[in-house]
């Protein structure tokens, strides 16, 4: 039983390294986008969103696939993960923590797609 947990633990931090990683890999390319073409840096907020559903379904997904059962629940709990490490990373480079309806707003879509992306996981195993 504690093997089995180890394994899902030890899936649950793969699965969120890799969403970051895609985060950079996107956030690298939004950034060339913005440089090299006339696209509106007023954009960048609903971008930024865009690549945190991304990164978090395909790491939801990731996960579900290894572990190969709960794809819901696994895929929810990377999305919370997830999250927290933005607010963590967010906290220690920019700016101080507050808790407003956008941040609540995160938190829920990171829940959501993390569970849809555990879904779409457990159905493409």
């Amino acid at each position: 039983m504690k093997e089995k947990v180890l394994n899902h633990m030890i899936y649950l931090f793969k699965g969120l390294i890799f969403s970051m990683g895609i985060t950079i890999l996107l956030l690298f390319i939004l950034s060339l986008i913005l440089l090299y073409t006339p696209f509106k840096e007023s954009n960048i907020s609903l971008l930024n969103t865009i690549v945190m559903i991304i990164s978090i379904t395909i790491g939801s997904i990731y996960v579900s696939i290894n572990i190969g059962e709960n794809g819901w629940i696994n895929g929810g709990i990377l999305g919370i993960l997830y999250f927290l490490m933005l607010i963590l990373l967010n906290y220690l480079f920019l700016k101080p923590f507050l808790i407003d309806i956008y941040l609540i707003g995160k938190l829920v879509l990171s829940l959501v797609i993390g569970i849809i992306g555990g879904i779409i996981g457990i159905n493409l195993k």
